[in-house]
């Protein structure tokens, strides 16, 4: 059986020791979910990206391959985890495919994260859903026959319990939908079609700085290695997908 990832803080140490100077509390916040959390460090990704945005930020991490919601909601370490320490956010993210179909939406993500939207408001936290891509390719067993067709399915499932718990939602399907209608070249996505690259996760990240801060992250200098032309793409989309309305995402 493989050991659940468990990271209790990502942060650095220059940044925490950046917001002791400043006096400024860091913002915590805890990613539930699986690979597509891990891969690339998303949460270190954030926090690095948060901290050229002049915010401290500390992240914690739960996640295991292709672990759902419902496994999470049924851990005791998740719990654990979730009750380890103050966090301000706590990022949910579902199994790739479950949000593409509706009844594995209806009869496995949803009642699951309900569950765990309580837990984290009962822990004094706000519940993030993170909104996630499709598979380059589709779904094809399931009727979904190529990418957009599943990622419009995905958009459909996670505004359904993100509105109905009145949770905020981080839009990077959104915003990884438009990439890849505007600039096809880009790739999001490593060769598998489903995990991302460098510059899906740099994505990802950028939407979370958006939606957290609700702050546009154009022209902070984190860009994860990757060329100036390409961050300064992925940081404008990021700002464009969230802040044009940030009511539709359930932010203020």
């Amino acid at each position: 059986m493989k050991t659940m990832k468990y990271l209790a803080l990502t942060l650095t140490f220059l940044i925490a020791l950046s917001s002791c100077s400043a006096g400024q509390a860091p913002l915590r916040v805890l990613f539930i979910g699986n690979s597509y959390v891990f891969v690339n460090d998303l949460p270190g990704t954030f926090a690095a990206l948060a901290k050229s945005g002049g915010h401290p930020v500390e992240t914690g991490m739960a996640a295991e391959g292709g672990w759902t919601l419902y496994q999470h909601a049924n851990s005791t370490q998740t719990l654990e985890q979730l009750n380890s320490s103050h966090w301000d956010y706590v990022v949910l993210q579902e199994q790739s495919q479950i949000p593409s179909v509706e009844q594995y939406r209806v009869q496995k993500m949803f009642p699951a994260a309900r569950l765990l939207v309580q837990q984290i408001q009962q822990a004094g936290a706000r519940p993030v859903f993170f909104l996630t891509w499709a598979h380059r390719d589709g779904w094809p067993e399931e009727g979904l026959s190529d990418y957009e067709s599943m990622q419009l399915q995905i958009n459909q499932g996670y505004m359904a319990i993100a509105n109905e718990s009145h949770s905020p939602v981080a839009p990077v399907g959104y915003a990884w939908l438009t990439a890849w209608l505007q600039n096809p070249q880009l790739s999001l996505w490593q060769l598998d079609g489903s995990h991302p690259s460098t510059a899906g996760t740099y994505l990802a990240a950028c939407v979370f700085y958006a939606a957290i801060f609700i702050e546009n992250p154009e022209g902070l200098a984190y860009r994860a290695h990757l060329p100036a032309d390409t961050a300064k793409y992925l940081q404008t989309l990021a700002a464009n997908t969230v802040l044009t309305d940030p009511s539709a995402w359930n932010l203020p």
